[in-house]
């Protein structure tokens, strides 16, 4: 791709960006020039996004195109090098991730990480922070309050599994169920603290096709129902289609285009991004895995 070109879709991005935010409204996440370097590597190159809040945004791209990066960036595991990234307004830039979870911001990674030697229901009712049964003054003091809170979480770990559909889990080792459960499990994670918007980085890895559109489903009834805000990285266009509205696509660290997913698939610069990673021509876009 020559320099110009690039400068060409970036201004045709911005214009589409203001529209996509006229149409749905107030932005949850506004990233502004964001860069990430690794000693020469770039692997963010002035990267500029909005994410609608009340949205299901797919983040799709080549492999090495710097999503995850950007997800890490956005979330907190890595400072950027330069740049800004804003929530509802506020300047997160550089925040670590505990911070960023109190407000609501949470990312997932490509591996679900769980407490494999505790059950299903344990693994979410570790997840709400400053309970008192953590303060010495209340173990010794506090213990009606300690058992209510107990009550409490245990209740709501329990709606969420059957949110879920994933109640006869309750009780099992979470290191034992399969990975698709493993997923379902870190959805279940995000609900136990409300979360605002949520990143999910590859949520379709290691998961078959039956589970995965389980999860689909999931991310749409928890979007549609509770309002979250999405942000997914994923390879299987089938995928994508069916849960995002808005999708982005990056190359080279840089935000490429954005637009429905059938715009995204007509767009040379996108074509001309994925042919350069070896697909051998345009329909195979629709399944980069």
């Amino acid at each position: 791709m020559t320099e110009g070109r690039t400068s060409k879709s970036d201004e045709a991005n911005k214009k589409g960006v203001r529209a996509k935010k006229q149409r749905t409204g107030e932005n949850m996440i506004v990233v502004e020039d964001v860069h990430k370097h690794f000693g020469g590597f770039r692997a963010v190159d002035g990267a500029s996004l909005e994410i609608a809040e009340g949205s299901i945004t797919g983040l799709i791209g080549p492999n090495g195109a710097g999503k995850t990066t950007l997800f890490n960036v956005i979330a907190g595991v890595l400072p950027p090098t330069s740049g800004k990234v804003t929530m509802a307004g506020e300047d997160i830039t550089g925040l670590p991730p505990h911070e960023l979870f109190h407000k609501g911001l949470l990312r997932t990674f490509q591996i679900a990480h769980e407490f494999s030697s505790m059950s299903c229901r344990e693994n979410l009712m570790m997840v709400p922070g400053a309970q008192s049964g953590e303060q010495l003054w209340n173990t010794w003091f506090g213990r009606k309050r300690i058992a209510n809170e107990e009550r409490a979480l245990r209740a709501k770990a329990d709606e969420v599994l059957e949110f879920l559909t994933i109640e006869h889990l309750a009780d099992h080792k979470a290191g034992q169920v399969s990975g698709g459960q493993k997923k379902l499990l870190e959805l279940g994670r995000t609900m136990m603290v409300d979360a605002k918007i949520v990143f999910l980085d590859e949520v379709g890895a290691g998961v078959n096709r039956t589970l995965l559109m389980t999860i689909g489903d999931t991310i749409l009834r928890l979007n549609k129902e509770r309002g979250y805000t999405f942000v997914v990285i994923e390879h299987d266009m089938d995928f994508i289609g069916k849960i995002c509205g808005p999708v982005i696509c990056m190359a080279e660290g840089k935000v490429l285009a954005e637009g429905s997913l059938g715009e995204i698939k007509a767009n040379e610069q996108v074509i001309e991004a994925y042919l350069g990673t070896g697909l051998k021509n345009k329909d195979q876009l629709e399944q980069a895995q």
